[in-house]
């Protein structure tokens, strides 16, 4: 069977409510959402690059997610802004793919980085003397690429099974791509598509395990020691937030890509598909940059040279 992409296959993507009489307010809200998410994940990865003091595998870590949160943005506004102000909904299968591959290779990079934060606050909380030894640069550097490298295979892995399938429908009931919906408008057999989903979701289970295992070594180590407590509450607090946040807005998407139905409101079908790509992009630099002291300290710094 030929690839779905070869055919020039066009898909209609769900149309926000109301969206020809209010589409100006909508493309100016998402345009500022847009920027924002820009501004703060730029100025918050600056102050990290520019200062010698934060380069830290923490803060090396957390300029990866303000990064992987503005690439996963792009792949979303640009598009969603170009339909809102032509009021065309359409997309070729080339770019829908294209949209797919950047959101949730997006989406699982985030969670990785999340992962790997956890490892490097328990290693530093729970083993200080071995901190540097285990997190030097070549290790940093390592885990970074794992955080890229297994969410972009998976990505295209699971890419390439949907594009094979034939399709019967056209019309893609989300505001934007994604790999499970268009599994959905196929008229073949899906249990390959299923099974390679069900992996990965079972391996990003394994990861939030992993975290949780984390968190319950480092509050019994916090017991013993005041200092312990201390860098707890200043580095893992934030941390806490965004992955449950995150996890939050994973679930979500879940559950509406896979069990969503048409019987739900509109409207909570459109807060699913998009809570995961509006709130931690914005919410991650807000957040860390308010609670980390160092962070904050030349935030403040750099607004008022």
């Amino acid at each position: 069977m030929m690839d779905n992409l070869t055919f020039g296959v066009k898909y209609t993507l769900m149309k926000p409510r109301d969206s020809k009489s209010f589409r100006h307010i909508y493309f100016t809200c998402f345009l500022v959402l847009y920027c924002l998410i820009l501004f703060l994940n730029i100025w918050l990865s600056v102050v990290i690059v520019l200062q010698r003091a934060l380069h830290e595998p923490m803060y090396i870590f957390l300029c990866n997610l303000c990064l992987n949160g503005m690439y996963g943005a792009t792949g979303f506004y640009p598009k969603f802004l170009y339909d809102l102000l032509l009021d065309s909904h359409v997309i070729p299968s080339y770019l829908c793919a294209l949209q797919a591959f950047v959101i949730y290779s997006s989406v699982k990079c985030e969670y990785c980085t999340l992962a790997v934060m956890a490892y490097d606050r328990h290693v530093a909380i729970c083993r200080p003397l071995d901190y540097h030894s285990k997190l030097k640069k070549s290790s940093c550097i390592l885990l970074l690429a794992l955080c890229w490298s297994v969410p972009f295979i998976s990505v295209v892995v699971g890419i390439s099974l949907s594009s094979r399938l034939a399709l019967c429908k056209y019309n893609i009931d989300k505001l934007y791509c994604d790999n499970w919906s268009i599994v959905k408008l196929s008229c073949e057999s899906t249990v390959t598509n299923n099974i390679y989903g069900f992996v990965f979701i079972s391996f990003y289970f394994v990861l939030f395990v992993s975290i949780i295992v984390s968190y319950i070594k480092l509050v019994i180590a916090c017991k013993a020691s005041l200092e312990c407590r201390r860098k707890f509450w200043q580095t893992c607090v934030p941390h806490l937030f965004s992955l449950i946040n995150f996890t939050t807005a994973m679930l979500f998407d879940l559950l509406y890509s896979r069990y969503g139905s048409r019987d739900f409101s509109e409207d909570l079908r459109n807060f699913f598909a998009l809570e995961i790509i509006i709130v931690p992009p914005i919410f991650n630099p807000v957040i860390y940059g308010l609670k980390l002291k160092e962070i904050r300290k030349r935030l403040f710094k750099s607004c008022v040279r």
